[in-house]
């Protein structure tokens, strides 16, 4: 096999144990901060923690992979996953709030150095192979958006107290992917391009491709999470059943997820501009019928749309960030979009529980839409200067 399609097969996989971890850590964090937390408006802040701890170690993430290679820091990664998960079962077993916290930062490391498996595909494809390397990397997912909630939904009530077993079973989804990550072997930076600068941060963001892509990724991702954080809270709230909270977070991840095998294709095929704006349309699809009704299909149809929407921004706006700078440059401008990508995530994650136990479900979608308006905004503008 030629080796850099080993390494995309590797990180697919690493990918998917990523959003295993990612897609529990949102199913069943929201309810279990709201049976903990001593204000039912901090429900979501241990979804909030595990998004702030990325945004934090983005950076740090980054530049070490630059250091010391891709292998050397998925490694470190998953062992922090290990340690984040093990923490959490030890929250739950002592009925701690803060403990659950403080866990969930450590699992958020863990998803910032999970966030460049789709950038490690990138760097080890060639040019024309990039785009579908990136794609087929992000497709990993969607194993993890069906083996994520299914774990979840039988792992609730595996152990006493609730939620406990689940947590033992993200540490060896976690330690799964040490051990896969050990199996890379993607070529590392020249010791000159490891100790060369490249050009400042504030030239590379003059760019208006890195602008637009920036954008994209980001009100994509916040977006997407303002309301599927809310989600389980809201359809718990209408008396849905947990098993279908699971299924409709089920099929939300496979619709981030599949359109994956051919988003890099529609890229090449259309242009990323207009990927972009198909984006964004389907993200207003996804409010307006949030908006219509508070029935099961109601939610489902929203959250798929929704899934495929942050798709095409989120690949879109991967591939666009990835003609804006040199190899050098890499380490810098990757950590730099993912650190403004999780502080979006940041603040929706907090922003939604405040929201869906403040205002309620139909105030946060209206939230969302001004959000979505700036997306399309850039993105017409990235196709009509193309």
């Amino acid at each position: 096999m030629i080796t850099y399609k080993k390494s995309v097969a590797l990180l697919a996989i690493g990918q998917a144990l990523l959003l295993t971890n990612g897609i529990m850590l949102v199913s069943i964090n929201g309810l279990l901060g709201l049976q903990l937390s001593p204000d039912r408006r901090l429900a979501t802040l241990p979804i909030t923690t595990y998004v702030l701890g990325g945004a934090l170690a983005t950076l740090p993430a980054a530049f070490l992979m630059k250091r010391y290679g891709r292998r050397a820091g998925f490694m470190l990664g998953g062992t922090l996953g290990v340690l984040g998960a093990l923490i959490s079962a030890a929250a739950v077993h002592r009925g701690s709030f803060w403990l659950l916290c403080l866990g969930t930062i450590c699992a958020g490391v863990y998803n910032a150095f999970g966030q460049q498996f789709r950038f490690a595909s990138a760097d080890a494809a060639p040019v024309e192979w990039k785009s579908r390397a990136i794609s087929l990397t992000l497709a990993g997912g969607i194993l993890g958006g069906i083996i994520g909630p299914e774990v979840g939904k039988h792992t609730r009530t595996l152990l006493e107290p609730s939620y406990l077993a689940s947590y033992v079973a993200l540490a060896l989804f976690a330690a799964l992917s040490v051990l896969v990550a050990s199996r890379l072997k993607i070529p590392p930076l020249s010791v000159i391009e490891q100790k060369v600068v490249g050009r400042p941060i504030t030239e590379i963001a003059r760019q208006p491709a890195f602008v637009v892509a920036i954008l994209a990724a980001a009100c994509g991702y916040g977006v997407m999470n303002l309301l599927m954080t809310a989600t389980p809270i809201a359809m718990d709230m209408c008396g849905i059943a947990f098993a279908d909270t699971a299924f409709v977070l089920q099929w939300h991840v496979i619709g981030m997820f599949a359109p994956s095998f051919f988003t890099g294709q529609l890229i090449k095929r259309f242009g990323v501009a207009n990927i972009l704006l198909v984006g964004a349309a389907l993200m207003f699809g996804c409010i307006t019928i949030a908006l219509a009704g508070l029935t099961l299909m109601h939610f489902w149809w929203a959250l798929v749309l929704l899934g495929v929407g942050w798709n095409f921004l989120f690949i879109g706006g991967t591939t666009l960030l990835t003609e804006t700078y040199r190899p050098e440059e890499r380490a810098k401008v990757q950590g730099g979009n993912d650190f403004c990508v999780l502080s979006v995530q940041a603040l929706t994650s907090l922003g939604s529980g405040a929201l869906i136990t403040g205002t309620g479900w139909s105030s946060l979608n209206h939230v969302a839409l001004p959000i979505v308006a700036l997306t399309t905004l850039a993105s017409l503008t990235l196709r009509l200067r193309k």
